[in-house]
């Protein structure tokens, strides 16, 4: 399909539902909207006007995919300076929620006036519900599992019983004339008590690039809090340090705990966390950062290396996110990785199986 008027020599006049579409992406892709040069007859853009916006986000809904609106409305944020309009109630109860969106909402909290501030929530709540839909009961059953196979029993119930290492430790006893292995010892999982049995630690890097991977990350705290057996702290940080481990039972309020932006202190957030561990052995630590320190490098890299000394499992996500490969400090990730703990891109529905290899001790799967 070919969109466009004579002005771009395509010789085609859209009409109807056509012309609607080359309208929508004309006022965000024109040489108006792009805010760069083109041609003199073809011009866009959406204005300043709020309610110029919102009718231009109800015609890209009614004309294209919600994939492609999420990805159109990140364009005519960052291209056109609309952040400032997102502070109006009419707009975001125009746009379609999504996790980019939350993150430009978080980055303007401050600056959010009360008038807005429950529809903000709204729009974040609706993304955090789709995402824990997604992501929790996964990540229940993964980590859940990791913890029974943590602790061996020698007396298992049927449902828990390890055969491959049952088999194996039977063999001696294989009978020929009936082709099977008698189990004279069985090897089984056990069942994880009630009580704490692993303590994870969330660092998070709320520096602006990271604003994907804080919705993340704050959905995931919120799941492994809900499980007893895992006592879950999670820290924000950019140049001071927040706990917001009393806000676990919420995601949003984490969420808007959090403030986008400012510098980043790694060694002061990494300090914190290790002040907080009281069983390192049973502990992971899982810094979610680009890297980027503005602190002290020396004395960050020395508490890492001092953290996995006591048998704390450091694990370092240089993102938490379905995009791309991140930009990230390769020098300091490279350090890291010297000391064993490697740093790698995680994307969501990865992240159960890290946090099982993890509390497991046994070989990250890194991408």
């Amino acid at each position: 399909m070919v969109l466009g008027g004579d002005g771009d020599g395509t010789g085609y006049v859209p009409d109807g539902r056509d012309a609607g579409m080359d309208a929508a992406l004309g006022a965000l892709y024109g040489s108006g909207g792009a805010g760069k040069r083109g041609s003199a007859e073809r011009s866009g853009g959406l204005g300043g006007s709020a309610p110029n916006v919102a009718r231009w986000l109800g015609d890209i809904r009614t004309y294209f995919p919600s994939s492609v609106v999420q990805v159109m409305q990140r364009d005519a944020i960052e291209r056109l300076g609309l952040s400032s309009l997102l502070l109006e109630p009419e707009m975001l109860e125009a746009v379609e929620p999504d996790v980019h969106l939350v993150g430009t909402l978080l980055s303007l909290n401050k600056a959010m006036p009360e008038t807005t501030r429950e529809t903000a929530r709204a729009v974040v709540r609706k993304v955090v519900g789709q995402l824990e839909q997604r992501l929790a009961s996964r990540t229940r059953a993964t980590l859940a599992g990791a913890l029974d196979r943590s602790a061996r029993t020698g007396r298992p119930r049927h449902a828990d019983i390890d055969w491959d290492r049952t088999i194996r430790a039977n063999l001696k006893n294989y009978l020929p004339e009936y082709r099977t292995v008698v189990p004279e010892r069985l090897i089984g999982y056990g069942r994880a008590a009630q009580s704490v049995k692993k303590e994870v630690v969330l660092c998070i890097d709320q520096s602006g690039s990271m604003a994907a991977s804080v919705v993340y990350a704050s959905v995931f705290g919120a799941v492994l809090a809900s499980m007893r057996s895992i006592a879950t702290r999670l820290v924000v940080f950019d140049t001071a340090v927040v706990d917001l481990t009393d806000q676990l039972d919420d995601p949003v309020d984490v969420l808007f705990g959090t403030q986008l932006g400012g510098g980043t202190d790694i060694n002061r957030a990494l300090a914190y966390c290790q002040s907080k561990i009281t069983r390192p052995a049973d502990t992971v630590v899982v810094l979610i950062s680009d890297l980027y320190e503005g602190g002290i490098r020396n004395e960050m890299l020395g508490r890492v290396a001092a953290m996995k000394a006591s048998g704390v499992e450091f694990v370092t996500l240089l993102a938490l996110s379905d995009e791309g490969a991140p930009a990230y400090d390769r020098e300091h990730a490279a350090a890291l990785a010297a000391l064993g703990a490697p740093a790698f891109a995680c994307t969501p529905d990865l992240f159960p199986e890290v946090m099982a290899a993890a509390l497991e001790k046994r070989p990250l799967p890194v991408p």
